[in-house]
């Protein structure tokens, strides 16, 4: 039978490919894929389980599909991803609202899971293995068409102290290449100007087929496709290597933007973490990039009140952010979480961890502004992605601005630009902290 299927997907890039995934596997059972969960047969809650803030917004969304679901507007709930995998029997005992699970290594049981709920009357638990889980397949792409993820690896061997991946996602596991390229060129074919390369850690791409890291010989081969951007997310810092750092200022489809998690920069903080780097390793690296990759903007994610975190170690945080001026960073107060060795360590409570955040922010703020400032004046090439009605001015994104994570830039134009085109806009001032300016 065909039955309307609709998707809200939760949390990372990463999930939302899963999540595409599962769309084309739908369609491909004969299923009909709708965008509103209202008037549907199942609804797929695919969702993060990364930190507890992470499951709670999860619930929120199944306990809002559940008033559906009591209100005649939608038939059965399942359950997918991270949270499935990580929390299976609290989630099948405490939302009994919730029809089926699928964990982490089940997404390509999601048409058979159809069937059980819908026809056979069973309340479906797939938890497949995380370590040898499919990673190809067709997907439906939920992006905008002028840009798309490209997953090149799933799982992570970092084993950070506070974190909790390796436990839902398996151990590290490259794509391989020719899979990959092959999929690009599909993404190029169909229009996709920006490429957004992604995985836990892409920096390691390869490591685990022949030994040898093989990001950068991916990348050139991925320029060679029609795509105007290519961007890069994440880089673990100690394995990005001289050949990728040439490959990225060489080729001028890799944009000048590096996302590089350091999480803080204190020694006993890193080593207790189980991070490979040093405030001395890190200072040299961002030196090392910034002198060798003209024009480039970093981003990286930051964690206060992590374990050893006293006020001397937090305050070093602030000075080191000063002085290597990273123009993008997401600050999070730290999470203990359950089955980490994190959590096991002494750590500050959480509303300490939070006002720690909240200053870190308002020392990231002033970088960001005083970076603002210093481009105003010069011309970016935008990838225009709409109108504001509200602002009357169009607005997109340079290869400063990442999709959903960073700002816009708004500006305005005397001719109609429709979205995904690229254009030439001079920054002359800010807007809420936002670039603004104008098409030349």
């Amino acid at each position: 039978m065909s039955y309307n299927v609709s998707f809200i997907s939760l949390g990372c890039a990463k999930n939302q490919v899963n999540c595409e995934q599962m769309m084309a596997t739908c369609q491909a059972a004969g299923y009909h894929i709708q965008a509103a969960p209202e008037g549907c047969d199942v609804v797929v809650v695919n969702t993060c389980g990364f930190l507890a803030s992470a499951c709670e917004e999860a619930i929120d969304n199944i306990l809002e599909m559940a008033e559906l679901k009591k209100a005649g507007q939608v038939k059965k709930i399942l359950v997918t991803g991270c949270m499935a995998q990580r929390y299976k029997e609290d989630v099948l005992k405490e939302l009994p609202e919730v029809d089926g699970i699928l964990g982490t290594g089940s997404y390509d049981d999601i048409a058979g899971a159809i069937v059980e709920v819908m026809e056979q009357g069973l309340r479906p638990c797939h938890i497949g293995n995380i370590h040898t889980a499919n990673q190809s397949g067709e997907r439906i792409l939920s992006t905008p068409p002028w840009y798309a993820y490209l997953r090149i690896a799933e799982g992570c061997d970092n084993h950070c102290a506070y974190c909790v991946i390796p436990a839902l996602r398996g151990k590290y596991r490259s794509r391989p290449m020719n899979e990959l390229l092959d999929e690009a060129a599909e993404l190029a074919s169909a229009g996709v100007q920006e490429l957004l390369v992604i995985a836990q850690d892409i920096t390691r791409y390869g490591t685990d087929l022949n030994g040898e890291h093989q990001l950068a010989k991916l990348l050139k081969e991925l320029c060679k496709l029609d795509f105007h951007w290519i961007r890069l997310h994440y880089l673990y810092p100690d394995e990005i290597t001289d050949e990728l750092i040439d490959t990225i200022a060489a080729e001028p489809k890799i944009l000048p933007y590096l996302d590089i998690p350091i999480q803080h920069c204190n020694d006993t903080i890193l080593k207790a973490m189980n991070r490979r780097d040093t405030k001395v390793s890190l200072t040299t690296m961002l030196a090392k990039l910034r002198q060798r990759i003209p024009g480039l903007v970093l981003r990286t994610s930051l964690i206060t009140g992590l374990p050893y975190e006293d006020e001397a170690a937090f305050e070093e945080l602030c000075e080191f952010l000063r002085e290597v001026r990273i123009e993008r960073a997401g600050v999070f107060p730290f999470s203990p979480e359950e089955g980490t060795k994190a959590a096991q360590m002494d750590h500050v409570d959480t509303e300490e961890a939070k006002r720690r955040a909240e200053l870190a922010v308002d020392v990231q703020s002033d970088i960001i502004d005083d970076y603002n400032e210093s481009v105003l004046g010069t011309q970016r090439e935008v990838l225009c992605e709409g109108f504001d009605s509200q602002a009357q001015m169009f607005f997109g994104r340079s290869y400063a601005e990442s999709p959903d994570i960073d700002g816009r830039i708004y500006f305005t134009a005397e001719e109609e630009i429709a979205p995904g085109t690229f254009v030439n806009v001079r920054l002359t001032g800010t807007m809420d902290g936002e670039l603004t300016g104008e098409m030349v």
